[in-house]
């Protein structure tokens, strides 16, 4: 797979009706610039509001993912982003004139040959890819499932079902090379439901559009066929159906001998693309379904998130460290006497934490008259040491450190609890409370040796640097 961003090579256009609202709806791939992702755009509301495909916009996960943004919102994205992850695409506008996508036969494969009929064509901008370099592992324990994502070279995904029912049993599937199995073995992987959850989804406003062409109904009820055709009737599905005897509604055939756990797994290559970039991982799941592929979509994000905003500044990062001393004079306006942070060794984007690092030396120029004979590291600077350490976690929120000063404006509730003096090193833990309308409110807590010597809640503007 090329190592450059690929967009389509043309538009191309499919109609039909969205599986779970039943919705008729038309959609149309779009070519799209490098850095856009996977953009759905509703061009039926006023001034086509789009929605970026990222976890961030997941608002429902009720037996499909739905993302929306304000007034847009799209159901059941996840066969349309599983088809642009296995055919190579990283940027595409998804125009639809309604709140589904169609769902062709209920696989990805209808959109797989769409875009093999337009072709991917690749951009000038290098690929990104997320290269996991330790385990990640989520677990929920009531739903008996297990996600876990383990460094490797290549993006490999392997899926365990088992529903404890007889009428399916337990099924795995592994994809090991993306270019060569996605497009023959998963993608045709049609979506499935049990017969006795069919009156259970009607009743929750779900599977509107489901029929028997567009998805595999499991039989694990004891019917008669004209007991089934009444319960069908009841449900508004007017196909006529027997319960047969391969297990299968109408003793449709499966396209793979494994085909519901195939599709589990393309609902997942869909799911995790919501990450927002390309995995190089091994991904292990036993159980998975739409939330726990959505939460631990969640936890990957966070760690690109926080490996995008290190690495703007560190590109080359070590073990125990995040900002060392030449990142932090990219990131910080400030210079002798009065840069107050040595190196940053944590922060944790989504819970808006830092830890930074101040080496007190008896060569600082203070010590000359606070106080002679009694060096004394000021009760300011700890506060500015700690000021300067929420300025940098501002960065990893949005704020721009080329264009942008961090200027402290307030303080509250400051205590000073010990002493500090030269030869110690001042750990500072700060967290963001609140960032609106360019104001910052910033709570820390300042250490030596595991000793708290300072508190504070600090105040902050973000401003233009001409303007400063």
């Amino acid at each position: 797979m090329s190592n450059k961003q690929c967009t389509i090579g043309g538009e191309i256009s499919l109609s039909g009706v969205g599986l779970h609202t039943g919705n008729s709806s038309t959609m149309t791939f779009k070519p799209a610039p490098t850095g856009t992702g996977y953009r759905f755009v509703r061009v039926d509301l006023p001034g086509s509001p789009g929605v970026l495909a990222i976890v961030d916009n997941v608002v429902e996960l009720a037996r499909g993912t739905t993302i929306a943004d304000g007034e847009a919102r799209v159901h059941t994205v996840e066969h349309v982003l599983a088809a642009m992850v296995g055919m190579g695409v990283d940027n595409v506008f998804i125009e639809l004139d309604n709140n589904e996508p169609p769902v062709g036969d209920g696989s990805a494969q209808p959109y797989v040959e769409m875009i093999q009929k337009v072709g991917v064509v690749p951009q000038e901008a290098d690929r990104e890819e997320l290269v996991v370099e330790e385990t990640i592992r989520y677990v929920d324990e009531a739903r008996g499932t297990e996600i876990v994502a383990l460094p490797n070279d290549r993006y490999r995904v392997t899926v365990m079902v088992d529903y404890n029912n007889p009428a399916l049993g337990s099924q795995h599937t592994g994809l090991f090379d993306l270019e060569a199995e996605f497009v023959r073995e998963f993608a045709p992987a049609r979506t499935f439901c049990f017969l006795h959850e069919v009156e259970a989804l009607r009743e929750q406003g779900l599977i509107k559009g489901g029929n028997l062409d567009n998805a595999i109904v499991i039989v694990d009820q004891e019917l008669t066929d004209d007991e089934l055709s009444a319960k069908l009737k009841t449900l508004g599905i007017e196909d006529n159906a027997v319960l047969g005897n391969n297990g299968i509604l109408n003793n449709r055939t499966l396209r793979f001998r494994n085909e519901p756990a195939r599709h589990k797994l393309l609902d997942m290559l869909g799911d995790l693309a919501l990450i927002g970039i390309r995995l190089k991982a091994q991904v292990l799941a036993a159980r998975p379904g739409h939330a726990s592929n959505i939460e631990f979509a969640r936890i990957v994000r966070k760690l690109y998130q926080q490996q995008r905003s290190v690495r703007k500044y560190q590109p080359s990062a070590t073990e125990g460290l995040v900002f060392d001393a030449q990142a932090i004079l990219r990131l910080m306006p400030h210079r002798y006497p009065f840069l107050m942070i040595d190196r940053v060794t944590h922060f944790d984007p989504e819970a808006k934490t830092i830890t930074g690092i101040k080496n007190v030396t008896f060569n600082e120029p203070q010590f000359m008259g606070h106080f002679p004979g009694r060096p004394i590291f000021p009760g300011v600077l700890i506060t500015e040491a700690m000021a300067q350490t929420g300025c940098i976690l501002l960065t990893t929120q949005g704020v721009d450190a080329e264009s942008k000063l961090v200027v402290f404006t307030g303080m509250n509730n400051v205590k000073f609890r010990g002493q500090v003096t030269p030869g110690d090193q001042l750990v500072m833990e700060m967290k963001l409370e609140r960032f609106r309308f360019n104001i910052a409110q910033l709570s820390g807590k300042a250490y030596v040796g595991g000793q708290l010597v300072a508190e504070a809640e600090l105040q902050a503007a973000v401003v233009n640097r001409e303007v400063a």
